[in-house]
């Protein structure tokens, strides 16, 4: 679900946060995973390194 600004919160963990779980992607107890982030056709702010994605961020 996209945030009122536009924005998204998507979700990493064992279990989905309750009413969450449409933006959660699920991960296994104990083992790392890995962040890929891919453009489909980027915009001049990408190409001009204007724009750039944050990093993760996590939240409790």
């Amino acid at each position: 679900m996209q945030n009122e600004d536009g924005s998204f919160d998507v979700y990493f963990g064992p279990e989905a946060p309750p009413g969450q779980e449409n933006n959660w992607v699920q991960t296994i107890p104990g083992r790392g995973f890995n962040l890929i982030f891919r453009l489909y056709g980027p915009l001049e702010p990408w190409l001009d390194k204007t724009w750039r994605l944050a990093d993760p961020e996590p939240v409790e």
